[in-house]
């Protein structure tokens, strides 16, 4: 008797053979003639995005290298968090700091998303634990007034005063 498992199994693969046969049998013009269109397309938009991912490289990289550190910490917290030596209260301090660390990620996350709707710029964000926030915004124009209701927008978020500083890339 055939099982479940069994109808299965040839049920993807004649659907897998199906689509290979009528893959081999296509005529080769449909397939040159869709490739060349998105050729010319892909060569437009290559145009136009090219300033785009020059001032997005900045804050990936800015973003890499603090997610770097960041998880390099949080490996250093669960290893106290894992070691069986460690006292309760390490074990609790490691803990608070993680938590503390993933709050920290999750108010960067939506300061930049509240930048991205309010303002339409890319951003990097990083607030420091001494109520420091430094913002990296991807332009090449620097504008006083842009950066004063950026600080501004961002110090609303917060109950205490924080020193915040903007630094225009491009």
């Amino acid at each position: 008797m055939i099982n479940k498992q069994s109808i299965w199994f040839l049920t993807l693969f004649s659907l897998i053979l199906v689509l290979s046969v009528y893959y081999i049998t296509m005529p080769n013009e449909l397939l040159m003639t869709n490739n060349s269109k998105q050729t010319t397309a892909s060569k437009e938009e290559t145009e136009e995005t090219s300033a785009v991912i020059k001032e997005s490289e900045i804050l990936t990289a800015l973003r890499v290298e603090s997610e770097e550190k960041r998880t390099a910490e949080i490996d250093e917290l669960n290893k106290i968090l894992n070691n069986n030596e460690s006292s309760t209260e390490d074990k609790n301090n490691a803990f608070e700091k993680i938590k503390g660390l993933n709050s920290i990620k999750g108010k960067e996350q939506l300061i930049e998303k509240k930048i991205k709707e309010n303002f339409k710029l890319d951003s990097f964000v990083k607030i420091d634990e001494n109520n420091q926030i430094r913002i990296v915004v991807a332009q090449k124009e620097h504008d006083v007034d842009l950066a004063n209701n950026i600080m501004r927008s961002v110090q609303e978020e917060f109950d205490t005063k924080m020193y915040i500083s903007v630094q225009f890339q491009g």
